[in-house]
């Protein structure tokens, strides 16, 4: 899936958004968890960016679809977001993992997100709310501490 934009600069509807979430889901490589995942991001210039969860036999290197989709992103030259839509086959919404949270919180706490699945449920939430005490670069300023 390509990088996608609203007709006439205009923000696309969260439907439209959980659209593609699930078309992005499609392609999802998750042969071991048969878990598949679809995610897209929307930056605030209105492009709207695809991923989904790419498996590996060898487990820890597969990559969520959350972090697929910032990726693109940011290789787009994108780096302020306002929404996420993560699409997924569970039975209840299920929210970004906490590896991704903290990758998403990089690029700004206020981001939206909203969990959608195959059965109409959903779920919406700030990332803010999600990862409330996140790591980030103000953590890497502080002064260093005395002995070190």
């Amino acid at each position: 899936m390509t990088e996608t934009r609203a007709p006439d600069g205009d923000a696309l509807s969260w439907e439209d958004l959980a659209a593609e979430a699930r078309s992005a889901r499609e392609r999802a490589h998750a042969p071991y968890s048969r878990f598949a995942v679809g995610a897209v991001l929307e930056a605030d210039d209105g492009r709207v960016f695809a991923g989904c969860n790419v498996e590996s036999a060898s487990y820890p290197v597969g990559t969520c679809a959350e972090r697929v989709a910032l990726g693109h992103a940011v290789v787009s030259g994108a780096r302020s977001f306002r929404r996420l839509v993560v699409a997924t086959g569970a039975p209840v919404a299920a929210s970004p993992c906490g590896m991704c949270r903290q990758a998403l919180a990089e690029f700004g706490l206020e981001l939206e997100i909203m969990s959608v699945t195959l059965n109409g449920a959903a779920a919406t939430w700030r990332l803010g709310e999600l990862l409330p005490a996140s790591f980030g670069p103000e953590q890497l300023t502080a002064a260093p501490e005395a002995g070190s």
